[in-house]
Protein backbone atom coordinates (compact mmCIF):
# COMPACT_ATOMS: atom_id res chain seq x y z
CA UNK A 1 0.00 0.00 0.00
CA UNK A 2 1.56 3.25 -1.15
CA UNK A 3 0.93 5.99 1.63
CA UNK A 4 1.18 10.00 1.21
CA UNK A 5 1.56 12.41 3.48
CA UNK A 6 -1.55 14.22 5.10
CA UNK A 7 -2.54 17.45 6.63
CA UNK A 8 -3.77 16.81 10.52
CA UNK A 9 -5.36 19.59 12.56
CA UNK A 10 -4.62 19.04 16.29
CA UNK A 11 -6.76 18.55 18.44
CA UNK A 12 -4.93 20.55 21.47
CA UNK A 13 -3.55 23.81 19.50
CA UNK A 14 -5.62 23.55 16.49
CA UNK A 15 -2.54 23.98 14.33
CA UNK A 16 -1.85 21.91 11.33
CA UNK A 17 0.67 19.32 11.01
CA UNK A 18 1.85 16.60 8.47
CA UNK A 19 1.24 13.39 9.04
CA UNK A 20 4.47 11.65 6.62
CA UNK A 21 3.88 8.19 4.16
CA UNK A 22 6.93 7.30 6.82
CA UNK A 23 5.18 8.19 10.05
CA UNK A 24 1.93 5.95 8.31
CA UNK A 25 4.29 3.14 7.27
CA UNK A 26 5.29 3.02 10.68
CA UNK A 27 1.96 2.91 12.84
CA UNK A 28 0.48 0.17 9.97
CA UNK A 29 3.94 -1.69 11.20
CA UNK A 30 3.08 -1.44 14.87
CA UNK A 31 -0.88 -2.28 14.02
CA UNK A 32 -2.03 0.94 14.95
CA UNK A 33 -4.75 2.34 13.04
CA UNK A 34 -6.12 5.79 14.63
CA UNK A 35 -3.76 8.64 13.28
CA UNK A 36 -2.47 10.82 15.69
CA UNK A 37 -4.46 13.34 17.09
CA UNK A 38 -1.47 15.55 18.57
CA UNK A 39 1.22 17.64 16.68
CA UNK A 40 4.29 16.59 17.84
CA UNK A 41 4.58 19.71 20.19
CA UNK A 42 1.70 19.23 21.95
CA UNK A 43 2.55 15.22 22.13
CA UNK A 44 5.56 16.05 23.74
CA UNK A 45 4.29 18.81 26.00
CA UNK A 46 1.43 15.78 27.19
CA UNK A 47 4.00 13.33 27.79
CA UNK A 48 6.13 15.54 29.86
CA UNK A 49 3.49 16.72 31.76
CA UNK A 50 2.54 13.07 32.17
CA UNK A 51 5.87 11.94 33.13
CA UNK A 52 6.62 14.68 36.04
CA UNK A 53 9.14 16.43 34.35
CA UNK A 54 7.41 19.58 34.92
CA UNK A 55 6.97 19.18 38.50
CA UNK A 56 10.73 20.16 39.30
CA UNK A 57 12.47 17.92 42.11
CA UNK A 58 10.90 15.77 44.70
CA UNK A 59 11.09 16.78 48.12
CA UNK A 60 13.13 14.96 50.65
CA UNK A 61 12.12 13.57 54.07
CA UNK A 62 15.28 13.69 56.52
CA UNK A 63 14.57 9.89 58.51
CA UNK A 64 17.15 7.77 60.77
CA UNK A 65 18.32 4.71 59.03
CA UNK A 66 16.70 1.13 60.24
CA UNK A 67 20.27 -0.86 59.85
CA UNK A 68 23.10 1.66 61.11
CA UNK A 69 21.15 4.66 62.43
CA UNK A 70 22.47 7.30 60.40
CA UNK A 71 20.41 10.27 59.77
CA UNK A 72 19.95 10.39 55.57
CA UNK A 73 16.99 11.73 53.35
CA UNK A 74 14.71 10.20 51.24
CA UNK A 75 12.91 11.34 48.23
CA UNK A 76 9.56 9.83 49.66
CA UNK A 77 7.24 10.08 52.65
CA UNK A 78 7.69 6.83 54.49
CA UNK A 79 5.48 4.48 55.43
CA UNK A 80 4.50 3.53 59.33
CA UNK A 81 6.24 0.01 60.14
CA UNK A 82 8.43 0.22 57.42
CA UNK A 83 11.71 -0.10 57.72
CA UNK A 84 14.17 2.71 56.11
CA UNK A 85 17.50 2.57 54.92
CA UNK A 86 20.73 5.00 53.72
CA UNK A 87 21.77 4.10 50.50
CA UNK A 88 24.84 2.23 51.72
CA UNK A 89 22.41 -0.27 54.36
CA UNK A 90 20.07 0.01 51.17
CA UNK A 91 22.34 -1.54 48.22
CA UNK A 92 23.48 -4.51 51.18
CA UNK A 93 20.03 -5.57 52.11
CA UNK A 94 19.19 -5.35 48.13
CA UNK A 95 21.89 -6.98 47.12
CA UNK A 96 20.97 -9.65 50.10
CA UNK A 97 17.45 -9.89 48.10
CA UNK A 98 18.49 -10.70 44.88
CA UNK A 99 21.35 -13.60 45.99
CA UNK A 100 18.15 -15.60 47.53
Amino acid sequence: MAFADKTLVCRDCGAEFVFTAGEQEFYQSRGLENEPGRCPDCRSARRQGRYGASKGPREKTKVTCASCGKETEVPFQPRSGRPVYCDECFAKVRGQRQQE
